[in-house]
């Protein structure tokens, strides 16, 4: 046994897991634990400038690593409630995010006490789950329940709070687990009769498809998949937002499906007579619920390893409740021969001639004119983005217009708010990656209103290294909505346009380096200059603003109907 502080240990329980960065914000509710950081030579801490942003920091970190990222918020109240739009971002995209909160003494709550909050009422519905931990002698015990929820699949975000009396207070510790003691290290296979079920409709299919989705991008298990899709010899989409879950040079590859992604994709996904959901939800991003997506008489094979998630928006032939890459793998060598072979490669053939003449329109139709126009501007970066390169992205038009126009060579390479669809994401995540990755280049695309919110953490960026290019996408506009106020109601402007600062010469006041593109022509330059200094870099495009595009047309189509039969009470729509 050893006597400890509560704030040591919280310390020894991160070293036990083995946490190479922690990315916070100091408070005085938590100096005990800060005390004890000092000297945890194993940890770096990161100190950022708002909670909110460490907290995309360490989703960043924990979604390129495979393991847990940790944000520690110093102070309760204000310094806690930070957390909670990143902490919610998390949930969204399963990052094992484990979130450490100060909190006020515990004689002191239920009595309005000074920047009380009840904190535990506040992240249980964005978290995994939450803890308050009750006395000194349970710190130990309860941080490591914290990483073994974080990490338990399906895995997600945690919170705990560590009131100041806890953190002051000593106790006798046992000595110090492992992670290996306390949590499994292996996930479940699927049952011998789903597999053979599963295998059955593949042997019968003409026109399969297999749709990839999270539980084979996180799970790095793109060689499980494409086995799988060899074996059948059919193309693999992935989910929106997980374009990199197989290697885009694979001639099987058919990129993004459904309302978001490529054309060539989506229409596998409405033909198809089988379709493998691979570790994918088959939700709102891939299909909007919709049946306009999803070929309604496919018979669905579903491999999740959430239950609850299997049949859920669809029914399902075949439920498999699973890890996504064991089950590929099981089903592969159960196979056998395909009963419509010849089918088969027909379909397969007709895709791979579409999808190669969609990759090669895809370069014609750009626009390579000035003002920059967004399909102009996506052709550069896929001349001079690394094929290395970890991307992140933001929320808005731009961003997810550029989703499904990039190629990601490599398993984690791209990282979005995904379903969350939270601006202001990207620029931070990409800060986070960097501390996992530091010999990798990071690129982080945003448009100048999500720059605009998290710009401060570029202190954060110079004072610690961490050298990513961020290329801000400056339309002077929040695009989505100018866009529907065009098309919908009568181009009524109003709160939709933005004036800001020259970002680059802003990246230059914080020790940054700043470059700027006003013409396309300019734009390769200033990346391939970004990507080479050796500081934190911005690139600031001027792309055209009124080059808007409306991507949920779906959700006004009754201004649609109200302009068609008065126009004069929306303005034309488009």
């Amino acid at each position: 046994m050893t006597e400890m502080t509560g704030g040591r240990a919280a310390v020894e329980a991160l070293s036990a897991e083995r946490v190479g960065h922690v990315f916070g914000l100091i408070g005085s509710a938590t100096m005990e634990l800060f005390d004890a950081l000092y000297d945890a030579d194993d940890i770096s801490f990161i100190g950022v400038r708002d909670e909110r942003t460490g907290t995309h920091m360490a989703d960043g970190y924990a979604r390129v690593s495979g393991g847990p990222g940790v944000v520690l918020a110093g102070q309760n109240g204000p310094g806690t409630t930070n957390l909670v739009t990143g902490l919610a971002q998390a949930k969204a995209a399963y990052s094992p995010v484990v979130a450490i909160a100060g909190h006020l003494a515990s004689g002191h709550r239920y009595r309005d006490a000074f920047q009380e909050v009840d904190q535990e009422a506040l992240f249980t519905p964005i978290t995994k789950k939450t803890w308050t931990v009750p006395s000194t002698d349970r710190v130990g015990e309860l941080m490591r329940e914290a990483f073994r929820v974080a990490m338990t699949p399906r895995r997600g975000p945690v919170q705990i709070n560590l009131p100041r009396d806890v953190l002051a207070g000593s106790a006798d510790f046992e000595p110090t687990q492992r992670p290996a003691h306390y949590r499994p290290d292996t996930t479940p296979a699927a049952s011998a009769d789903a597999i053979d079920n599963a295998a059955r409709l593949l042997r019968g299919a003409s026109r399969p498809v297999i749709v990839a989705g999270g539980g084979i991008k996180n799970s790095v298990g793109h060689q499980a998949a494409l086995e799988l899709a060899e074996t059948i010899g059919c193309p693999i989409a992935t989910s929106p937002g997980h374009g990199d879950a197989i290697p885009f040079g694979h001639r099987l590859n058919a990129g993004q499906m459904g309302p978001r992604g490529n054309p060539v994709a989506s229409r596998l996904v409405k033909e198809a007579d089988v379709i493998v959901a691979l570790g994918t939800r088959l939700g709102f991003n891939s299909t909007f619920y919709s049946y306009d997506n999803i070929n309604p008489d496919a018979e669905i094979i579903q491999i999740e390893i959430e239950p609850t998630a299997i049949g859920r928006f669809f029914p399902v032939s075949v439920g498999i409740w699973a890890d996504a890459q064991q089950a590929a793998r099981q089903l592969t060598k159960a196979l056998g021969v395909l009963e419509q072979q010849a089918e088969v490669e027909s379909w397969a053939s007709a895709f791979a001639t579409e999808r190669t003449a969609y990759l090669a329109q895809r370069d014609l139709d750009a626009v390579e004119t000035n003002p920059i126009q967004p399909s102009g501007l996506f052709k550069e970066f896929r001349k001079v983005l690394p094929p290395e390169a970890a991307i992140t992205l933001d929320a808005g038009t731009m961003c997810l217009q550029v989703t499904d126009a990039l190629d990601y060579h490599s398993p984690l390479s791209l990282f979005s708010p995904l379903d969350f669809g939270l601006v202001g994401f990207s620029f931070a995540a990409g800060l986070g990656i960097k501390c996992a990755q530091p010999d990798r280049p990071v690129v982080s695309l945003m448009g100048d209103g999500g720059f605009g919110m998290t710009i401060s953490e570029l202190s954060t960026a110079v004072a610690y290294g961490l050298n990513t290019t961020t290329i801000v996408m400056n339309n002077r506009c929040w695009g989505a909505e100018k866009a529907y106020q065009r098309d919908f109601f009568g181009e009524r402007y109003i709160g939709a346009d933005i004036d800001s600062p020259p970002f680059d010469k802003v990246a230059e006041l914080y020790g940054a380096v700043g470059f700027r593109a006003d013409t396309l022509g300019d734009v390769g330059g200033a990346i391939e200059a970004a990507l080479e200094t050796d500081k934190p870099s911005v690139v600031e495009i001027a792309v055209d603003p009124d080059s808007l595009y409306s991507f949920r047309r779906d959700s006004f189509a009754h201004r649609t109907n109200a302009a068609e039969s008065n126009p004069s009470t929306t303005g034309e729509t488009s």
